[in-house]
């Protein structure tokens, strides 16, 4: 260990070499070692690298950057504290995810804030307020042109951000919303409808959503991912049950009558995440139901479906 500390220690000052190939070497090195050995990061993040790493985010060269940011990344999944606590830190990753050229550099930006915020509670009303971290997140899923990875690694920060019940009005305000939902009409990659449901589903936790969803055309699309006749995976049908139930709990009068309505024709399917979802997905699926079925004005619409409802019901108990 002790060998390590020493090499460590070693490149960490090379950092701060006049010469710029020496500190580019020695940022490789620190790259290669951050990820192939653990115990390393740690050490890297003791000898003081973190404040290098954040003002070398602001390099004019791209592979330099790429290098700063997945350093950064390797160190945020051991020693977030570290990197937190480094004065201008996010203001470096933000210059990062808007200005880099390198799309490596911008997915390890956003891997990095994910990593700090899912984590670290505490993290993420201080992330959220970053409203210019917010809005290049946000530009990021709405570029048509975006790698896939870009995009993924973006919506997971931003579920992170989410994941704080304050943030999610910011990003309302910020265009989340349509961002989100045009996201998922538009991109069918592996992942990314799946990710900017769950994304959607947390901002759908607040008040301010409900006429950003109206005017998004954000409820049509929850349910056509509810409906029997598209090929949606089951988490992203848990989702769009997720976003409903919220949107229903944090909606006014008028928003929860939109999402009775649309319970009522999508009902075979909610059951189906019933009796079929995860445990998180059972649980909210039977939440909705019961709010669809003993709140819908079109009784007999439900009344024969009430049967399923009450099975649901029996497989919740029996499976705690």
């Amino acid at each position: 260990m002790e060998d390590k500390r020493r090499t460590v220690r070693n490149l960490v000052a090379k950092l701060s070499s006049v010469s710029e190939r020496t500190r580019n070497e020695a940022l490789a090195e620190l790259r290669l070692i951050s990820r192939q050995d653990p115990e390393s990061r740690p050490l890297i993040a003791d000898a003081g690298a973190v404040p290098y790493l954040s003002e070398t985010l602001y390099s004019s060269s791209p592979a330099i950057q790429e290098n700063a940011a997945a350093t950064l990344l390797n160190l945020s999944i051991t020693s977030r504290d570290s990197l937190m606590s480094t004065r201008g830190l996010l203001d470096a990753l933000s210059h990062a995810l808007s200005n880099s050229a390198s799309q490596g550099a911008v997915q390890s930006c956003a891997a990095t804030l994910h990593s700090i915020l899912i984590a670290d509670e505490s993290s993420r009303p201080i992330i959220g307020s970053k409203r210019d971290i917010l809005y290049t997140l946000l530009s990021i899923i709405g570029d048509k042109h975006a790698p896939a990875r870009s995009i993924k690694d973006a919506l997971k920060a931003l579920f992170g951000i989410a994941l704080y019940q304050l943030n999610r009005a910011s990003l309302v305000g910020l265009g989340a919303v349509p961002a989100l939902v045009s996201l998922i009409v538009r991109d069918a990659r592996k992942g990314i409808v799946e990710d900017a449901t769950a994304v959607l589903a947390q901002i759908a936790g607040c008040e301010e959503s409900e006429e950003a969803m109206r005017k998004a055309g954000g409820l049509k699309v929850l349910g056509d991912l509810l409906d029997e006749k598209t090929a949606a995976s089951t988490r992203m049908r848990e989702n769009a049950v997720a976003a409903l139930l919220n949107l229903a709990r944090c909606g006014g009068e008028r928003g929860r009558k939109e999402v009775r309505e649309m319970g009522v024709k999508v009902m075979d399917v909610i059951t189906e995440v019933g009796e079929n979802g995860s445990p998180k997905g059972k649980a909210k699926a039977v939440e909705l139901l019961k709010y669809v079925v003993d709140g819908n004005e079109y009784e007999n619409q439900v009344r024969e479906l009430r049967f399923k409802f009450n099975s649901i019901n029996d497989f919740i108990d029996h499976s705690i």
